[in-house]
């Protein structure tokens, strides 16, 4: 696969920036010419990861968010990294509706519309090392010009 474009950003784990995260991204992978649907979902599972690094990464602490995007012709995979408190189980971390935050009305879904959103998810964790999702979509229809 020919690499057509890739960028970095790294930003603090404040709430306000999960929009400019979005943002970024959606007008970054707009180069695909894709459809409101790819580009909607890309967003949706952008924000998801986003939130689970500034929620439950570095809960009430301050701290690095970093989003790794690489386009592709038909492709385009994108990587969120913290280096936060990390995940203990990622199995269960995974399960639909399981949440480690009870006590603030999280749904417990973030993952599981990671998932469904996207055509591949991959999480690497390690307690007190920090957490990384890997994301790819591919691109299987266009805007029609």
């Amino acid at each position: 696969m020919e690499l057509l474009n890739e960028i970095q950003l790294d930003f603090l784990s404040k709430s306000e920036n999960v929009a400019f995260a979005r943002v970024v991204i959606a007008a970054f992978a707009s180069q695909l010419d894709l459809t409101l649907d790819h580009l909607s979902d890309i967003k949706t599972a952008v924000s998801e990861a986003v939130t689970n690094s500034i929620i439950h990464g570095y809960e009430d602490k301050s701290g690095i968010i970093r989003i790794q995007a690489r386009l592709y012709k038909d492709r385009i995979e994108i990587v969120i990294q913290d280096w936060g408190k990390g995940i203990e189980d990622i199995e269960m971390a995974r399960q639909p509706l399981w949440t480690s935050k009870p006590e603030q009305d999280r749904s417990g879904m973030g993952f599981t519309i990671m998932e469904n959103f996207m055509d591949e998810l991959e999480v690497e964790s390690a307690p007190g090392v920090g957490t990384v999702v890997k994301m790819a979509k591919n691109i299987t229809d266009r805007i029609q010009r």
